[in-house]
């Protein structure tokens, strides 16, 4: 029988800074709950909004692997390894911070916000040489089906990171049912809706909540409303 961790969008740590509002899934700066260190491999899940003209001054990683997932608006990108991009809604971006990087993440326009998510994953392999990725997204492609976003392989669909780790995308009618399979014995995933309202492996869940799924081959994702969308993160629980 499969083990489910409910985290609703309330029960999330909130910190709000002014030029940025952050929800935290698991605990993170200021945020500390004993209870939620991680999901398996999973270390990091920030649903953040960024003010006008505001950002993320440069600031360093090390050894560990960065997703991020724009939602809205948009977001500079500036890094140690000399690059400079511009992440759009519907656009992944991964950095493999490996022996260490620094990089900046500012919203330059002057006039609407920018919404993203920040993602840190546990590599399997430590002090790699740091990397920088991007792609954009095409909506039809998730509409009314599971998209892989993400893979530990760089001849796979989306982009890849140094972990046994899977994510994918999907934006649903109503009505609509998937069923999803794990990629891997021993991983689980991180259930957690964007948009709308599903039901997930027999749990209701709404905008921003989440439900961990472990100890389980498959699974159903049912949407139970127009233009809802989720994101799944397959993660090893023991790594």
């Amino acid at each position: 029988m499969s083990k489910h961790i409910l985290h609703t969008a309330s029960s999330r740590g909130h910190a709000n800074h002014g030029w940025l509002d952050s929800w935290h899934s698991f605990s993170f700066a200021g945020y500390y709950n004993p209870e939620r260190m991680h999901f398996g491999a999973l270390r990091v899940l920030n649903d953040d909004t960024v003010a006008q003209g505001m950002g993320f001054g440069t600031h360093p990683h090390d050894n560990m692997e960065i997703v991020s997932i724009a939602l809205e608006g948009d977001l500079e990108h500036k890094d140690s390894m000399g690059n400079v991009a511009v992440i759009r809604a519907g656009d992944v971006q991964v950095m493999s911070a490996g022996t260490g990087i620094r990089h900046s993440e500012y919203n330059r326009n002057p006039d609407k916000l920018t919404r993203f998510l920040q993602i840190w994953v546990f590599p399997k392999l430590r002090n790699v040489e740091p990397r920088y990725d991007q792609i954009s997204l095409r909506p039809e492609n998730m509409q009314n089906r599971l998209l892989q976003i993400l893979s530990p392989s760089a001849d796979d669909e989306g982009v890849w990171i140094h972990q046994d780790a899977w994510f994918h995308m999907g934006r649903f009618d109503a009505g609509v049912q998937e069923n999803y399979t794990l990629k891997k014995t021993g991983n689980g995933v991180y259930a957690f809706v964007l948009e709308g309202s599903f039901v997930v492996d027999g749990v209701e869940l709404n905008r921003r909540d989440a439900l961990g799924i472990e100890d389980i081959a498959s699974f159903t994702v049912e949407s139970k409303s127009d233009h809802s969308s989720i994101l799944l993160l397959e993660v090893p629980m023991e790594f």
